[in-house]
């Protein structure tokens, strides 16, 4: 959802309350459960191509300043680098359509290498990569980056700017009705699907690519007399569904390992269940985004509001129904510092983990506003609560794990795989850890920030993780 990295965007108040408004009365529509069955059953975890459990952690990397030639010369390998020496296996990577076919049919072969540049850091450093197609505001037409301007049809809808509330432009009419044209004209169909048909073909065969997030948070065009639930619901069904299936279909040729990542329209951030229906594809990731409109306005977070279990109850329908893992794209507040973010990262963080395989936050870069880390790479207030010891990889069937963040213990228990990979791998933390497991695995030597367990086929394994 965030427009920049290094500021933090004023939202305007009613909009924000709009959206409040729907999340409440989407609550009031989930049937209360406990968290049992609203997040542990019925959710399949991710896995590799080699069958082992995933777990991701880790964070978006992007360049949104930078454009042709100069494009994505904000990533350094610095940024891969940091990301595994402080634990985390996954990043994000914001690509733009606007870059990558700059005019109709003639795709840029530098951005291409320059992807790959960015790849070949991630697998230098074991960091696993989802490429986002990624889109704010439509794209450059408006003002910003994503679809290519000549893929951009207004009708001569009115655009007026909202310099002070970037979000807000969503709801402009000409931005709206080129949505629309993009979901439905034919020949803006086919170029969508030949972009990701390019993207697929070109890095199908890179180790790091984890998957292909197919569209940054869509929009859409709202009908007169619908609120903001009901056009996202409706969005959804007919539109995202029907170009998630061709889009999936358009990388398929190229990749047939990889997942693909879906996403609902950003209101699902306010407790408002999606409309999606099935993606006809076997490895279909859903993929959606926790933010907070209030927080995102510069509000501090309130505990006892029940934002975080509405969104819980709403975000965990979609992947029970149609049976895909949960990776969530972007979180994180744009002011980490205010009295409340530590209890809520350490809320959300034990939210993420009842019914994720994984997230990545909003953004790791160097300064300011939604930044990671500072200028210097420390992190920024309370940031470093993301940071704990977890399973990346596990050979065999999860069980339970979790992470005690008073006590730092994180607890693995799973039953071992019968056949194919017997090795399990844990990331730590940067410090000193002991690690012991039971039930007949033994433990490699641990090295900076990782150790192994192998385990017998079919045994019930424990593991334990310990500073100290």
């Amino acid at each position: 959802m965030p427009g920049t990295t290094n500021t933090v965007d004023p939202e305007v108040p009613v909009l924000r309350a709009i959206l409040t408004a729907g999340a409440v009365v989407a609550a009031l529509l989930v049937p209360a459960t406990t968290h049992a069955e609203e997040t542990g059953p019925g959710i399949p975890r991710l896995t590799d191509r080699h069958g082992r459990v995933l777990t991701l952690h880790g964070w978006n990397i992007e360049d949104k300043t930078h454009r042709g030639e100069e494009a994505l010369s904000g990533i350094t390998e610095r940024h891969l680098r940091d990301l595994r020496a402080r634990g985390f296996d996954v990043a994000r990577l914001l690509v733009f359509w606007d870059d990558l076919e700059p005019t109709p049919g003639h795709y840029s072969r530098s951005y291409l290498r320059r992807i790959e540049r960015v790849l070949d850091w991630a697998e230098r450093y074991d960091v696993r990569v989802v490429i986002d197609a990624h889109q704010d505001v439509f794209g450059p037409a408006f003002g910003h980056r994503g679809i290519p301007e000549w893929a951009t049809r207004t009708d001569g809808l009115p655009f007026t700017a909202h310099p002070d509330d970037w979000f807000a432009e969503y709801f402009e009419p000409a931005v709206q009705r080129a949505f629309t044209h993009l979901y439905q004209d034919a020949d803006l169909r086919r170029a969508q699907a030949r972009m990701w048909r390019t993207l697929a073909a070109r890095f199908a065969g890179h180790p790091a690519v984890l998957g292909y997030d197919l569209i940054n948070e869509p929009m859409g065009e709202s009908r007169p007399g619908e609120d903001l639930a009901t056009a996202a619901r409706r969005i959804e069904r007919d539109q995202l569904t029907p170009m998630y299936n061709r889009l999936a279909d358009a990388v398929r040729p190229a990749d047939r390992d990889a997942w693909v990542f879906v996403e609902p329209t950003p209101i699902v951030g306010e407790g408002v269940p999606t409309g999606l229906g099935r993606i006809d594809d076997p490895r279909v990731v859903y993929a959606p985004h926790f933010y907070n409109a209030a927080m995102e306005a510069g509000a501090d977070y309130d505990p006892g509001a029940g934002w975080i279990e509405a969104y819980e109850r709403a975000v965990t329908v979609y992947p029970r129904r149609y049976r895909v893992p949960v990776v969530v794209g972007e979180w994180g507040p744009p002011d980490s510092a205010l009295p409340n973010m530590r209890r809520f990262y350490r809320d959300a963080m034990a939210s993420l983990s009842r019914y994720t395989s994984g997230w990545a936050g909003y953004v790791w870069c160097y300064g300011g506003g939604y930044c990671a880390v500072d200028d210097d790479g420390a992190f920024r207030a309370n940031k470093e609560l993301t940071v704990e010891p977890y399973a990346e990889t596990v050979a065999g069937t999860v069980r339970s794990a979790a992470h005690d963040p008073t006590t730092g213990r994180y607890r693995l228990v799973y039953r071992a795989a019968s056949h194919g990979s017997r090795v399990t791998e844990l990331s730590l933390p940067p410090g000193t850890w002991r690690v012991r497991a039971d039930g007949g695995a033994t433990v490699a030597r641990p090295a900076a920030g990782r150790a192994r367990v192998l385990a017998a086929p079919g045994s019930l394994v424990t593991v334990t993780v310990r500073r100290g």
